[in-house]
């Protein structure tokens, strides 16, 4: 690793990617991105120095498996999978299990919000397994360690995040921006606050009735944090858990506060993402959109959904998807997927794969909305492999390939039937699409005869 900036206050350098696209290095991971996002290295340097994109990329993990990944308004719209254990089910394996399957159905990053047993350990074997950037909370690891919640430190949350850094976590949640005068705001809401590690760092300042540890040491955090270039996601504590609470003073409260960390956290030459809501009416998102860009100075936005409706239970990957592709639309960058289990329990391997799938379709249709260039390629030959009844190949460009396969099978498992010019929905007399392709002949000779294509 090159030799970053120096630190003034403890003598560690800055290993970011932030501080080399400042110094005009273009680094192995800013080329990797370039390539993946088909975008020239300079930009993506450029983008890396503003603020615009981040790279998630821990020394440490850099030098195993990880695949560097672009989260900003250059690249395409991303996804997160969460996954981790609970003090009540799941074991190593099985989380192992579920980052693989969230991979391979195409998460861009994936969260161990593990809460159970053996946390370093499912760490680790998730680290060591993921080619994804890794991003934790650590506060939830914090409160583990043997002692109450009120009797943690400062320097116990420094300790916490500094431990995940050097296992080599990509990306953090800290809750820096949750402060003791935000607190008399959430009196009267209808949710409280929903997020849990803001509403531990609640409970940590009620109890001392002292300001947030993370917000009066947001230095010496941001310190750590450059030395392993380990990007931190400032946690939106009071993100609205109900539609009742969208857009209160709370929020913004908070989130002005998330614009001050920004600021600071560039100071120090670390990669900032702003954590978004929540529950939001449909009518709100872009303009919560371009509040967040206006007072974050365009950082990138990561959104957990947002969910539509509440009336969605079992159905919440539905509901947040709609917000999803609204919200990446107007220009979200990263999208944390929901799924069917959100506010239920603790999602399965299943769960895990109709999230992701999910929220791939949401980012998808974002990246089309946005223009992107070559979003649409895929769509375009999928329906002309509809249109051919070549089903084999329909299957291989859906975004769920086996799932797609199966429905058809359900009902036409033959191999004949990967051929033939109808499905089960309208059988071979009522395909509207055959009988097109039967008329194409005429169509054309009209065309010509209209002047409407000259060959």
């Amino acid at each position: 690793m090159q030799n970053g900036t120096q630190a003034p206050a403890t003598g560690r350098v800055a290993r970011t990617q932030m501080a080399f696209a400042r110094r005009g290095e273009i680094t192995p991971a800013m080329a990797f991105v370039a390539a993946r996002e088909e975008l020239e290295p300079e930009l993506v340097r450029a983008e890396v120095a503003r603020g615009r994109l981040v790279i998630p990329a821990n020394i440490h993990h850099m030098a195993g498996a990880l695949q560097p990944m672009g989260i900003g308004k250059v690249a395409r719209v991303k996804i997160n999978a969460n996954i981790g254990n609970s003090a009540v089910t799941s074991s190593l394996d099985e989380e192992v299990g579920k980052l693989q399957l969230a991979v391979k159905y195409g998460a861009d990053t994936v969260m161990d919000l593990s809460t159970g047993s053996n946390i370093d350990g499912v760490r680790t074997a998730i680290i060591t397994a993921s080619s994804v950037p890794i991003g934790t909370v650590p506060i939830y690891q914090a409160v583990l360690q043997g002692k109450e919640l009120e009797q943690l430190t400062a320097q116990d949350f420094l300790d916490i995040v500094e431990h995940q850094a050097k296992q080599g976590v990509d990306y953090m949640t800290l809750h820096a921006g949750i402060r003791l005068q935000h607190l008399p705001l959430v009196y009267g809401r209808t949710t409280g606050i929903v997020s849990r590690g803001g509403s531990l760092h609640a409970v940590w300042m009620m109890h001392h009735r002292q300001e947030n540890p993370l917000y009066t040491h947001f230095d010496e955090v941001c310190e750590i944090l450059r030395y392993y270039d380990v990007t931190v996601s400032l946690g939106d504590s009071l993100r609205p858990g109900s539609l009742a609470d969208a857009s209160d003073k709370a929020q913004f409260a908070e989130l002005e506060t998330l614009g001050e960390l920004t600021l600071k956290a560039w100071e120090h030459d670390v990669q900032v993402m702003v954590e978004g809501p929540g529950h939001i009416p449909m009518d709100q998102i872009q303009m919560q959109v371009e509040k967040q860009k206006l007072l974050c100075h365009e950082a990138p936005f990561y959104t957990l959904g947002p969910l539509v409706v509440d009336v969605a239970a079992g159905y919440d990957h539905i509901s947040s998807a709609i917000g999803a592709a609204m919200i990446g639309w107007f220009g979200a960058d990263m999208l944390c997927y929901v799924t069917p289990k959100e506010h239920l329990g603790l999602p399965n391997a299943e769960d895990v794969r109709q999230g992701v799938i999910a929220y791939k379709i949401a980012a998808h249709a974002a990246d089309i909305a946005r223009g992107r260039k070559g979003a649409r390629s895929q769509d375009d030959a999928l329906s002309r492999a509809r249109y051919a009844f070549d089903w084999k190949e329909q299957f291989r460009l859906s975004l769920d390939p086996e799932r797609a396969q199966e429905y058809h099978d359900e009902t036409l498992p033959a191999e004949y039937f990967k051929s033939a010019e109808f499905c089960a929905m309208c059988g071979p007399k009522f395909c509207s699409m055959h009988h097109s392709r039967t008329i194409e002949d005429g169509l054309a000779e009209m065309a010509r005869e209209a002047g409407l294509v000259t060959a």
